[in-house]
């Protein structure tokens, strides 16, 4: 790889004071998503210590930026070279003219399976993961004599790459119109009516102690269903999708809890994402609570499934939410002595169904960005020898 470049160097070795008014001072953390992500909190050097470390070269707007400790194998291009350098964690590749037409198809290369795979067998595993820049010159690559084939196979994936990150802002405002919602649409445990309400709904919302409105199930002996566990974002799901091999005996599924859809399951992560939501039939560990409506006429499961999962919510378990070095859990019988607000049914059925739409868009979106990153796996891999 090192006859194909003009520049192959790393970033500063060396320890310097922050200051207030300098030079970045960046490092592989701020090479996020085939951008250079800089923050308030980045670090800045002196115009003298940035002197010294670019004493004999210059950054270039065009170099391919590439990390080399930690995390191994981001990669960007250069956008602006004035008044910021790098740390050892970031290595400048500079394409040879003669070679390669451009910075775009370096960093298209960068991207290809042959070239991660690479980086791969030849990191160092030490306290840091690290990959030496002798080992990056002796990388085997493969490079079209046309240039214009070049510029063909880096301008399809770097339009790709565009076409991804405009999918992920649109997912990404997706989510935050979500948790906007959540937070707009919901009550705090300071109020009593929500900031944002549908047409013709008014007054207070409704406040009852949880034991008035839920109880816990314990059906068991159903050894045929199908075995769930519960995840922060999808919540139950069959524990064979999880990809965690957990060890049982078959004849202690007699002893597991029957989930039916609707219902709700306290497990050891609530605290952090709160109550998991089946659509499914299924057993769980008889370590799970599982609950449900008193009385469901009065109640729309879906608003609750929101509502369980908003950060209003999440911020009231705490109050029940034991144990610090060792996980947290919730107790269920404290969880009963909340106080929870909610409004009438027709109102819940109007709020779940907003949720529902939302969802759906997400889903919808997720699912674009998915069969976008394979299509560029899938093109990184055929592009690129």
């Amino acid at each position: 790889m090192g006859k194909s470049l003009s520049l192959l160097k790393d970033g500063t070795h060396g320890s310097y004071e922050s200051v207030q008014q300098g030079a970045w001072l960046l490092s592989a953390k701020n090479i996020i998503n085939n951008r250079v992500v800089i923050t308030s909190n980045d670090r800045k050097i002196s115009e003298n210590d940035f002197k010294k470390i670019h004493d004999k070269f210059q950054l270039r707007k065009g170099d391919v930026l590439l990390t080399i400790v930690g995390t191994i194998g981001r990669s960007a291009i250069l956008k602006e070279a004035n008044k910021l350098t790098f740390q050892r964690s970031v290595a400048y590749l500079r394409p040879d003219e003669n070679i390669l037409t451009s910075s775009n198809f370096l960093f298209s290369l960068s991207k290809s399976s042959n070239f991660q795979n690479q980086l791969k067998k030849r990191t160092v595993i030490s306290a840091q993961p690290g990959i030496y820049l002798s080992d990056i010159d002796k990388l085997n690559i493969t490079i079209p004599e046309l240039k214009e084939e070049q510029d063909k196979i880096a301008s399809i994936i770097i339009t790709i790459d565009s076409i991804l990150s405009l999918q992920q802002r649109k997912l990404e405002q997706l989510k935050q119109l979500k948790k906007a919602m959540l937070q707009q649409l919901f009550v705090n445990k300071n109020s009593k009516q929500p900031n944002l309400r549908f047409k013709n709904f008014n007054g207070d919302w409704k406040q009852r102690k949880g034991k008035s409105i839920f109880y816990s199930k314990s059906n068991k002996d159903f050894p045929e269903l199908t075995v769930l566990s519960a995840t922060q974002d999808k919540g139950m799901v069959p524990r064979s999708s999880t990809g965690i091999d957990i060890k049982y005996e078959k004849k202690s599924l007699r002893g597991y809890k029957k989930v039916e859809p609707g219902d709700f399951i306290v497990h050891l992560r609530s605290f952090q994402g709160g109550f998991a939501y089946s659509d499914l039939t299924g057993i769980v560990s008889p370590a799970y609570t599982v609950f449900t409506f008193k009385q469901p006429e009065m109640f729309n499961n879906y608003f609750w499934k929101e509502k369980f999962t908003s950060y209003n919510f999440i911020q009231l378990l705490k109050k029940v939410t034991y144990g610090v070095r060792d996980g947290r859990s919730i107790s269920y019988s404290d969880f009963l002595t909340l106080n929870e607000k909610f409004p009438v049914e027709v109102e819940q059925t109007k709020i779940a169904d907003l949720f529902k739409t939302i969802n759906n868009l997400i889903a919808f979106q997720q699912n674009k960005l998915t069969q976008l990153t394979a299509l560029k796996k899938h093109l990184l891999q055929k592009l690129f020898i």
